[in-house]
């Protein structure tokens, strides 16, 4: 079969022929149904080298696609409860399984991350960019008659967002509350989407792009392009008083800034976004009780309620599709930010 390698630090990816792989005790075989591209395998491939402090569990060689979707093609050893055919989109986090964190659902924070031998499927372990996919039962949730192709972005693009907007809604709750999103890519688009379902909040969005801003405005936000008066109109919109919630899907030095500067006394700022911005913070300076914090990726559970919204149709991912025999170019147009929305390599699509 065919399948998206990642072979080397510094290195861009490769389309390889690997073989089918066989599904072991506890495990699913899916025929891959879509795979989203990440900046986060740019960042594996172009950014990091052997020295980046996780570099052992992302070690080459592997299968990248962290965002996967597919139908079940076999089950393993004492795998039950699965038709062929079915529907599910993948969490991808692996942890081991058995610490406090992974009892929960939340492979993403496991006590015994470090001696893993990789972090996801995607990311250490192959992942979905390819033509079939082995991964833990456990991490299968179920789409039923949604498409599958659309919804692979959301086992990253749509939980990681939500898993930062649930943890914030206490600020959210009552009326007249206001939330910001910056950052209009992938994940940005969805948060907006995700607090229109869940919030009654007034959802600001900014960016530099005005086609991404004229996306969000879709979705029902008031939109602040970025600039000298940025901060200003913002704060003009929510009276004066600064933002309740803010989310930060770029994370750079100068976002994280603007977000401190629109923040509410006793508000909420989230970084999302890995850009490694450094935040400056003073008593003085900080709105009182407003918190900065971060958070990353989100738990099995909260898959599910992405994917009730993604059933319900009230989030839908902005999707370009790539064929298999495309999928270098699907990376390279992520590369060069040539994308709106979220790249899909659909494997058995011509």
């Amino acid at each position: 079969m065919k399948a998206v390698r990642f072979t080397n630090w510094k290195t861009f990816p490769e389309l390889k022929d690997v073989d089918v792989p066989t599904p072991g005790p506890g495990e699913v075989l899916l025929k891959v149904a879509g795979a989203g591209a990440c900046h986060s395998d740019v960042a594996v491939f172009d950014e990091y080298d052997a020295d980046f402090p996780i570099a052992g569990q992302l070690g080459p060689e592997y299968t990248l696609g962290h965002e996967s979707s597919g139908w079940v093609e076999a089950v393993g050893e004492g795998v039950e409860g699965f038709t062929k055919g079915d529907a599910y989109l993948v969490y991808g986090p692996i942890g081991c399984g058995h610490c406090r964190a992974c009892s929960r659902g939340q492979d993403t924070y496991c006590e015994n991350a470090a001696t893993q031998p990789y972090l996801a499927s995607g990311l250490g372990r192959d992942g979905g960019m390819a033509e079939y996919l082995v991964v833990p039962a456990r991490n299968l949730v179920p789409l039923g008659d949604a498409d599958p192709i659309d919804a692979a972005p959301l086992s990253d693009a749509g939980l990681t967002p939500y898993h930062a907007i649930k943890l914030a809604l206490p600020k959210l709750a009552g009326g007249g509350k206001t939330a910001l999103v910056i950052g209009l890519g992938g994940l940005g688009q969805i948060a907006v989407q995700i607090l229109r379902a869940i919030t009654g909040a007034t959802v600001i969005a900014t960016d530099m792009k005005p086609e991404a801003m004229a996306e969000a405005e879709q979705h029902g936000a008031v939109t602040v392009p970025g600039g000298d008066d940025q901060v200003a109109k913002i704060r003009e919109l929510t009276g004066g008083k600064g933002v309740d919630a803010v989310f930060d899907f770029v994370g750079a030095k100068p976002t994280i800034a603007t977000a401190q500067q629109v923040v509410a006394r006793q508000g909420r700022i989230t970084i999302v976004g890995i850009a490694g911005g450094e935040a400056s913070w003073s008593f003085y300076a900080n709105p009182y009780e407003a918190e900065l914090t971060n958070t990353y990726w989100g738990t099995i559970e909260e898959l599910h309620e992405v994917a009730d919204l993604y059933r319900n149709g009230q989030i839908k991912p902005n999707v370009t599709r790539y064929a298999m025999a495309d999928a270098l170019q699907a990376y390279h147009d992520l590369h060069d930010g040539k994308l709106q929305g979220r790249a899909v390599v659909v494997p058995h699509q011509a």
